[in-house]
Parts: structure tokens; C-alpha cells; sequence
């Protein structure tokens, strides 16, 4: 009876979260300061925008909850939430740093949770 009720916004989770796996995501952004730190709205902002281009779906809805300091190995967890309210977890690592530029990966949990009622 679970399988049944999944709804397409879970499916396309699960899509998403097939696709960021598959293909590794990473991302860069050039964040302007001494100390490299990204804000957690641009972070939401690069990883929705990121996923979206791997996918091929539209930007899903990303929240952090931490700006992510420019230090190889620090990882925050960003959540995506669908429009059933369904979530997937999404862990961003910090890979490299350059300067005032933050290179990280993405990676997406392999199972959506279902939306709270």
C-alpha cells in the first residue's frame, strides 16, 4: 500500500536524487571575501540551480541551514522539499579551496521522506 501512495513529487525526488548521484555534482563559487564563507541562501540558491541543470528538472526548493565556511571537508546538510512537502536530504562537502573561490560536491540521500501531516 506505501508504493501506491508515492506521489509524483517523490518520484521526481527519487529522480533527482538518482541523477546527483550518478553524476557527482560539484559546484564553485567565488565568494568575494578574506575569510571564504557562502551565505546559506546563495548555497541554496548554487545546489538548486546545480541540480536543476543535472536533472533536468525544474530548480527545486533548497533550504540550508548554515553558511558553508571555505575549508576543505567541511559538509553542512541542505534539505529539498517538494510540492507535496516530501524531503531529500542533500550533503554538500567543500572539496577545494581557491583563493576566495569555494569548490564543493553535492550528493543527494537515495530515499525522499514523506511530507508530515
Amino acid at each position: 500500500m506505501t508504493a501506491t501512495r508515492l506521489s509524483a513529487a517523490t518520484s521526481i525526488l527519487s529522480a533527482i536524487a538518482a541523477s546527483a548521484l550518478l553524476v557527482g555534482c560539484s559546484a564553485s563559487v567565488d565568494v568575494g571575501t578574506s575569510t571564504p564563507k557562502l551565505s546559506a541562501d546563495k548555497l541554496a540558491t548554487t545546489v538548486s540551480e546545480k541540480l536543476a541543470a543535472t536533472t533536468g528538472q525544474p530548480k527545486p526548493k533548497i533550504t540550508c541551514p548554515e553558511d558553508l565556511t571555505g575549508k576543505v571537508g567541511t559538509t553542512t546538510r541542505c534539505t529539498l522539499t517538494a510540492d507535496d512537502g516530501s524531503t531529500l536530504g542533500v550533503t554538500v562537502t567543500v572539496s577545494s579551496v581557491k583563493g576566495e573561490e569555494i569548490n564543493f560536491d553535492i550528493k543527494a540521500d537515495e530515499t525522499a521522506s514523506p511530507a508530515s501531516n
